[in-house]
């Protein structure tokens, strides 16, 4: 155990296990520093807010292992000097998922008995929650982080609390940009489990054989390139959430993994065969419809049931009825302190165009949206050329579908105009015509070659089946 041997820590404790243990137990992240600022020791709070383990993080700089601006800037070691006092200040850190997150740093001191400086010791304090609360007194139509006054929201809103408080899996379902990320959250920080850690794991971003060691950890010389023990995220979230996005992309051999955990809460990391029994509370969420899957044969149908003991839908946004305007006004707020603008508001045409657009990204695609035009808007009102310009880009033959039945499959719904070939079909085009009137006509050509076969018309667009009568819905279609 070289690292708990270490003189620092030795000079601190007569045995260095019980201060090792004692840090571990704090509810806030802590570093052990050397007279040089190398890590000694970081605890586990540490570990789940920042990905770092004490394996990687042990003998380096601690400004390699924080990643806060205040490292740069206004590092407390270097404000301290000479001085033997703690010193405290506001920043961010950027963790292991490059999430950049609010935190408030404190360092101190740690003195022997004789009053010499043989190190360090650093407080890592999360301020997510306190800048929720903050925001949460502004906001009149808002549970935690999340925004609305639409009929389906405040459904939303009454079930949460509920939800928040049990220990209930609850699976999270809607289209991607709507939100589940922060449902997930909130449940985490209104629950009893607030003061523990919330753990996400994203199910796709990852090949198999490090989604695995990811989950569960693995032991030293568990594979190749396994140079120390890896404590698994599941091990990190112990007494707090684990949150599964994109479950939908689990493999299957992990998926059994997943429902052999969730009947015995029990996990083995990789190279060993030592168990450790996790408490943590269960969130996945998808947008991808996992009933189908299971036909498919994709995901296990006991691993569904056992996920979606209650659900949670969110709804698109062109469906939230008042909710654009009210988030439009939002965002705007946000950015314009964040950049020192001062803006007044949109223009009558801009708004318009807003409160109109469809969408299709969702409550991600707004948002990012407002902040291209709040940072490009160079007046005190936001105009539609401070607009990003896809939003009424006319389809002109200068674009290209190579066919109908090609033209959805590679359809970003974030830029409608990034398409493939229209000009296949220059007798169609009209070089004023708008992408909804396109869009329309497509969609009755592929009900007509499908005579009238929704199932079969949507095949051909290359677009789902619920897309297909939302569209038809939108565009009035009589089919």
């Amino acid at each position: 155990m070289t690292k708990l041997s270490n003189p620092l820590i030795n000079s601190l404790l007569e045995n260095p296990l019980d201060f090792i243990h004692f840090i571990d137990e704090i509810p806030m992240g802590v570093l052990v520093l050397d007279l040089n600022q190398r890590v000694v020791h970081l605890n586990k709070s540490f570990e789940a807010l920042s990905g770092e383990y004490i394996d990687r993080a042990y003998g380096v700089k601690c400004h390699n292992i924080l990643r806060s601006a205040a490292c740069v800037n206004n590092c407390p070691l270097l404000l301290m000097g000479s001085e033997n006092r703690s010193i405290s200040c506001k920043s961010d850190i950027i963790n292991m998922d490059r999430q950049k997150l609010p935190i408030r740093i404190t360092i101190a001191p740690m003195l022997d008995i004789n009053g010499d400086v043989k190190g360090f010791i650093e407080t890592i304090q999360d301020l997510r929650m306190v800048e929720k609360l903050d925001q949460r007194q502004s906001i009149a139509y808002s549970f935690a982080n999340i925004i609305g006054r639409s009929p389906q929201m405040e459904k939303i809103f009454q079930t949460l609390p509920l939800l928040a408080q049990s220990d209930t899996s609850i699976l999270i379902t809607g289209e991607t940009g709507t939100g589940k990320d922060l449902v997930a959250e909130a449940i985490h920080q209104t629950s009893e489990r607030e003061a523990s850690p919330f753990i996400k794991i994203n199910c796709g971003a990852l090949p198999e054989t490090l989604l695995e060691s990811e989950i569960f950890g693995h032991e030293k010389g568990a594979f190749t390139g396994a140079v120390g023990n890896k404590p698994g995220r599941f091990k990190l979230a112990h007494n707090g959430t684990i949150f599964l996005t994109e479950i939908g992309d689990l493999p299957l051999a992990l998926q059994v993994k997943l429902l052999t955990f969730l009947d015995d809460k029990i996990i083995f990391p990789l190279g060993s065969t030592k168990e450790f029994n996790v408490n943590v509370r269960m969130i996945a969420a998808t947008n991808r419809n996992l009933e189908e899957m299971v036909k498919e044969g994709s995901f296990r149908k006991d691993l569904l049931f056992r996920l979606n003991v209650a659900r949670i839908h969110l709804p698109p946004l062109r469906e939230r009825e008042g909710d654009i305007r009210l988030l439009l006004d939002h965002f705007f707020s946000h950015y314009t302190k964040q950049v020192n603008k001062a803006i007044k508001g949109f223009s009558t045409a801009a708004l318009a165009r807003l409160i109109h657009y469809n969408y299709e990204g969702n409550i991600r695609e707004l948002k990012n949206i407002v902040e291209y035009a709040v940072n490009v808007a160079a007046t005190s009102v936001i105009e539609p050329e401070n607009l990003p310009a896809y939003l009424f880009e006319p389809v002109t033959d200068t674009h290209s579908f190579s066919s109908y039945s090609g033209s959805f499959k590679n359809f970003n719904a974030s830029n409608p105009m990034q398409t493939e070939d229209i000009a296949s079909k220059p007798d169609k085009i009209q070089s004023n015509e708008t992408w909804p009137s396109v869009q329309r006509r497509m969609i009755l050509d592929a009900l007509k070659e499908a005579k009238g076969k929704k199932s079969e018309a949507a095949s051909i667009l290359g677009m789902g089946r619920s897309t297909l009568w939302r569209k038809i819905k939108q565009y009035n279609i009589d089919p």
